[in-house]
């Protein structure tokens, strides 16, 4: 009887055992348009507030919290699945995006990120006009002497 080994398999079970206690967390996002910006929702259930930082530098707009297991003295663990440890996620927010103007909160365990859309990308609508129109102006501006 042949058995087979696979050291990399049991590398990515331990890789993954691993970083489901501490490391870098999965944060799952929202991300939509309305109106004339966009807004971000990302869930940071259990994050201190004061560990929440949004920054953007050129066109990448990062985020990371931390969320810290709790001080245990003299506890003896039965069980310890909720996962502790940093979260980061970046995002090309690219051109047309009002930088000066981004806002975010946060509440009950949810960061909102607000990204405004600048002027100079809003639709904007352009009249279109027909010859008649520019001979009116044309006429209007001769002025005859005599």
């Amino acid at each position: 009887m042949t058995l087979s080994f696979d050291p990399f398999a049991e590398l990515d079970r331990l890789t993954a055992a691993a970083q489901s206690r501490v490391g870098t967390q999965p944060m799952p996002v929202d991300l939509y348009r309305q109106a004339d910006e966009y807004v971000l929702t990302a869930d940071l259930p259990g994050v201190d507030p004061g560990s929440v930082d949004v920054d953007v530098d050129g066109q990448l707009l990062t985020i990371r919290a931390e969320r810290t297991a709790g001080e245990r003295e003299d506890a003896k663990w039965l069980s310890q699945e909720r996962r502790y440890g940093s979260y980061l996620r970046q995002f090309s927010i690219g051109v047309g995006i009002d930088r000066e103007r981004i806002s975010a909160s946060y509440d009950n365990g949810v960061l909102s990120v607000i990204i405004p859309v600048s002027e100079q990308a809003k639709p904007r609508k352009i009249e279109v006009s027909t010859n008649a129109a520019n001979q009116e102006r044309s006429n209007e501006s001769v002025v005859v002497t005599s």
